[in-house]
């Protein structure tokens, strides 16, 4: 039997990256609450309500001014409601602001090996990219809802969901091939 030590630098690194993510993603769970029915939204029982209602109003401002470009023209309710041509409504809740992709990234990036001089520059980029694809990622769903409403819990539970973390393997996967390793006169930990 191999130890950890004797397998290839690669599997060590995706190994690695996928603890993170799995210890990132469990810690979430266990320590943020939240209804969508209110957006209330509480951290180890501390209300952290606002940043999240924040995020929520500038997703759905930002979705409003996308799907325009896209044919779709949806109304804008109260509550961050989309209301469709055909009845349908969709709202823009706190779990849809990508706050928890970003947190994930945030600290897979904080405690994955690197030099701090790349991670100070890297991981606000990546969280500008995960705000970004989070508002392409709503913005597809609610045009997709809006083509064909039984199509939501397809492209919001499985397709949009996934695509995220593939996001984030992407981002971290850049990180590891081409900046982790910038030469710092320093031995490299993996």
């Amino acid at each position: 039997m191999k130890k950890v030590t004797d397998l290839p630098r690669p599997v060590k690194a995706v190994a690695l990256f996928a603890i993170l993510l799995f210890a990132s993603h469990f810690a979430w769970k266990l320590t943020v609450t939240g209804y969508d029915d209110d957006n209330r939204v509480t951290w180890l029982g501390t209300e952290i309500t606002p940043p999240f209602a924040w995020a929520s109003d500038r997703v759905t401002d930002h979705v409003m001014e996308m799907l325009p470009y896209m044919g779709a023209v949806p109304e804008r309710l109260d509550g961050n409601v989309l209301a469709f041509s055909h009845g349908e409504r969709l709202k823009v809740v706190w779990s849809c602001t990508g706050i928890k992709q970003g947190c994930l990234f945030f600290i897979i990036m904080l405690l994955y090996p690197g030099p701090w001089k790349q991670k100070l520059w890297y991981i606000p980029v990546g969280l500008l990219i995960v705000w970004i694809f989070n508002i392409f990622r709503i913005t597809m769903i609610a045009f997709l809802f809006e083509r064909n409403p039984s199509s939501f819990d397809l492209m919001h539970e499985h397709v949009f969901k996934y695509l995220f973390y593939i996001v984030l393997f992407l981002m971290w996967m850049l990180w590891e091939e081409k900046l982790a390793h910038v030469r710092t006169g320093k031995k490299e930990v993996l």
